[in-house]
């Protein structure tokens, strides 16, 4: 979710490339729903590992989820590392509308967190 808000909202300032410790093989349906509720389509978006990125240089790092915060020795040495917890809905369990409720509350705070980049990482 925060790769495409990246690219929809920021794509003129911030390449952003979305990468997981332990990635599932496919993207969550749910996710997929509460963005296309949005008009961003991720459909053909695949989860990708870290290690796919390596090689590659980066200026910051930002982590989203509480369950990689931790990692730091995974991630590109040199850039910054910035952490903006977000709950990771896919381990909720509930009826459906609770469980596309909690993965609109993520969706939302992302985009709102997305919202405040370049600005955000100067501070």
């Amino acid at each position: 979710m925060a790769e495409a808000f990246c690219e929809k909202m920021k794509g003129d300032c911030i390449e952003a490339f979305s990468a997981g410790a332990n990635p599932a093989p496919r993207l969550s349906r749910n996710a997929v729903k509460v963005m296309a509720e949005i008009g961003i389509d991720i459909s053909d978006n695949t989860p990708k590992p870290i290690s796919d990125l390596t090689g590659l240089k980066f200026d910051y790092v930002i982590t989203l989820c509480d369950s990689v915060r931790h990692l730091t020795g995974i991630f590109p040495k040199g850039a910054k590392h910035i952490h903006h917890g977000v709950e990771d809905p896919s381990g909720f369990i509930g009826t459906i509308e609770e469980t596309m409720n909690k993965f609109r509350q993520s969706r939302d705070q992302i985009k709102e967190y997305i919202e405040t980049l370049p600005e955000e990482t100067n501070g």
